[in-house]
């Protein structure tokens, strides 16, 4: 019994830092994630079609398999439903993000956004809220739109 608690207490509350590499790995990821989710839920009907864009991306970007990227997000989706906000994602993958990989995630943030061919004004507030928590200059913020806009318009978003 002692031995689960410490588990639960090493794995889920102790600072990033203190973390095996591998609990960090999987705590970033499961942030990254649970910010993507997050972007699914700013319309007030969710389209299923978000929904498999996180799937995919999620799967693609962390090399997983499809349970794996299931088990992923459903953790990631209880820690989106617990936080009272962004900054336990944010800090966490600011910690542990170069900019290229913060880049990566604000481009797959849009991707999500566009994945219906249509911008609501909740999911373009959360890209621009979240890209700002994890310093994602303006100038690749607007590029990473553009092109995920573009790719939609063009039908492979």
């Amino acid at each position: 019994m002692l031995s689960s608690i410490r588990t639960f207490f090493n794995t889920h509350l102790s600072r990033p830092g203190e973390r095996a590499p591998e609990a960090a790995e999987q705590a970033v990821r499961r942030a990254a994630a649970a910010l993507l989710l997050e972007m699914t839920h700013m319309e007030e009907a969710p389209e299923t079609i978000e929904r498999d864009t996180v799937m995919a991306l999620v799967r693609e970007c962390f090399g997983m398999t499809y349970s794996q990227a299931e088990a992923l997000l459903g953790c990631a989706d209880a820690e989106r439903k617990a936080a009272t906000d962004y900054f336990q994602f944010t800090s966490l993958i600011n910690e542990h993000y170069g900019p290229e990989d913060k880049v990566r995630l604000v481009a797959a943030l849009w991707q999500v956004a566009y994945a219906d061919a249509r911008l609501g004004r909740h999911e373009e507030y959360l890209v621009r809220k979240l890209s700002e928590l994890l310093h994602v200059p303006q100038d690749v913020f607007i590029h990473a739109k553009l092109q995920a806009e573009q790719a939609a318009a063009a039908g492979g978003g």
